[in-house]
């Protein structure tokens, strides 16, 4: 037998040979190419997952205590809580006074006394903050305490608890804090509003209710509160937002 024969590769061979040359090339490219991981493939923790990691079973961790983002000290504390923090002009914040409650004929427990809440508006009072408080008690409030605040809502006329009406002289002399505080923590039957209406939307809903107590009152002696000079520190804060839509469900009437 010839040696020719083992020496001299036929053009089949040679196809035979890139053909193997290109399957272990593609498998090779396969294989660093599966070994990679992006970001998103990474081992990670789901929001709201369990983990046996951390002693307390959950995956998402807690900030440090005291932790407050960027711009959201929340210095001004009348803007914030709508209560006086202040004693004889010193920095001290005031111990919780507390307040006097009265039962009404329905059995009501209604605040009697305002002692921690503050009497001016920390913001400028200007016709933009109350009309843009009459939308936002139309979308939040009307359903209970009516158009003009009598507690006439169509869901009381549905069957719902009746809130105390805003025109009668115990809350026509109530301070402008007392109604941010009862939208921002709730009273009663009133669920917490503070996370549906920015705090800016309070106030402004707070100067509307004032305005329809001096419309149904057009004999006495009711005024618009005055409004604290205004903040540079709280600019941003009193900027009013856009709307943000209706909410879930309504609420019952409050009983403050």
């Amino acid at each position: 037998m010839s040696m020719s024969k083992f020496t001299v590769q036929s053009p089949r061979f040679k196809a035979g040979k890139r053909m193997i040359y290109f399957v272990l090339l593609a498998a090779f490219s396969l294989s660093v190419v599966g070994c990679r991981y992006d970001m998103q493939d990474q081992p990670r923790y789901k929001a709201h997952k369990k983990s046996d990691f951390f002693s307390d079973g959950k995956a998402m961790r807690d900030l440090p205590e005291g932790t407050v983002a960027r711009g959201k000290l929340r210095e001004d504390k009348d803007f914030y809580t709508g209560k006086k923090q202040n004693v004889g002009g010193t920095a001290a914040a005031t111990a919780a006074a507390p307040a006097t409650t009265v039962a009404d004929g329905s059995g009501n427990t209604l605040v009697a006394s305002f002692p921690d809440a503050i009497e001016e508006f920390p913001v400028p009072i200007t016709e933009e903050l109350v009309n843009r408080g009459e939308e936002r008690y139309r979308i939040f409030c009307m359903m209970c305490h009516g158009p003009v605040g009598n507690g006439d809502g169509m869901i009381v006329r549905r069957g719902f608890p009746k809130p105390p009406t805003y025109n009668d002289d115990r809350l026509r002399n109530a301070p402008v804090g007392h109604f941010f505080d009862v939208i921002t923590n709730g009273w009663g039957k009133m669920n917490s509003y503070a996370s549906q209406v920015p705090v800016a939307d309070r106030w402004a809903i707070v100067a509307y209710i004032r305005t329809l107590q001096i419309s149904q009152n057009p004999n006495g002696n009711l005024t618009m509160p005055p409004s604290r000079e205004t903040n540079t520190t709280n600019t941003n804060a009193t900027e009013l937002p856009k709307p943000v839509g209706l909410p879930n469900s309504p609420t019952q009437g409050g009983t403050r």
